[in-house]
């Protein structure tokens, strides 16, 4: 398909794509520099070359007026050294891979009861706008209780960035910080119409930090690790966030946080203990 402006999703993919050419030199992709080029990084039609497709069609997916298969997407992928989150960001605008399911706004008592039995491991639910949908009361110790929150900053990046204790509760903030962003880019970006997702960017950008690493369109992938928490109440707790999606509740994923060592289990248990105070 040609011709036309494209829709928003495709013009996103094409400023993604525009924005990774821009930042290769010739070097890095064996090509000859020249001193009078003015182009910020490749031209299009070395892209073009080394993914082994036309000029005017790599121009067009930049431009957002054509969609194309998975398999030209990862030449172009190849061509942009795209590195392997970046190349799921870019597949992800496959037409059937956009389509996402439409949860809903509640948890089943089946998925309540699971969060419930964890503590005193933090749990909650979580749903595509990563807004927070059910926690358990140590969810609540290790952070803050989302019921105290209004409904609207009841959502992990608004915890992240906008809740002022997260910067020092999270000992490795800015990475742990900029990954969730830009897991969080990736996704908005294939939903350019959904309000909630628009909602909670414009929330975003009124931090420094976070417009500065969104305008990057930096994007990344949920991987398993290690998180190292300093807790005003608990110490230092070394927690192992584990994510799961639910079968029975297309969109809805519990995360869940599991202690890494001894000195962590038994921390987490105090903390769930009555009176204990949050950050």
């Amino acid at each position: 398909m040609s011709g036309g402006a494209g829709s928003v999703r495709d013009r996103e993919l094409g400023a993604f794509l525009r924005s990774r050419r821009e930042r290769l030199t010739p070097a890095e992709v064996g090509l000859p520099g020249s001193a009078r080029r003015r182009t910020p990084g490749l031209r299009r039609e070395e892209v073009a070359e080394l993914a082994g497709i036309s000029g005017s069609w790599y121009a067009w997916l930049e431009q957002g007026r054509v969609r194309t298969s998975e398999q030209v997407l990862r030449s172009v992928a190849r061509a942009l050294r795209l590195d392997a989150d970046e190349t799921a960001h870019v597949l992800s605008f496959l037409e059937h891979a956009a389509r996402d399911e439409h949860p809903p706004g509640w948890v089943s008592r089946n998925l309540l009861t699971l969060v419930e039995a964890l503590a005193p491991n933090p749990a909650v639910v979580l749903d595509p706008h990563w807004d927070l949908l059910a926690w358990n009361s140590g969810y609540a110790a290790l952070l803050t209780d989302p019921a105290r929150l209004a409904p609207k900053q009841r959502n992990l990046l608004w915890l992240v960035f906008r809740w002022a204790p997260a910067r020092t509760l999270l000992a490795s903030w800015e990475p742990e910080a900029r990954s969730l962003l830009g897991q969080f880019r990736a996704k908005a970006a294939r939903h350019p119409e959904d309000g909630r997702y628009a909602e909670i960017t414009a929330e975003l950008l009124a931090d420094p930090d976070a417009a500065r690493w969104y305008g990057r369109r930096e994007t990344s992938a949920f991987h398993p690790a290690v998180r190292h928490f300093r807790h005003p109440a608990a110490g230092d707790l070394r927690l192992r966030y584990v994510k799961l999606a639910a079968v029975d509740e297309p969109g809805h994923h519990l995360l869940a946080y599991l202690p890494d060592d001894p000195a962590t289990q038994q921390a987490l248990g105090a903390l769930g203990a009555p009176g204990t105070p949050g950050p």
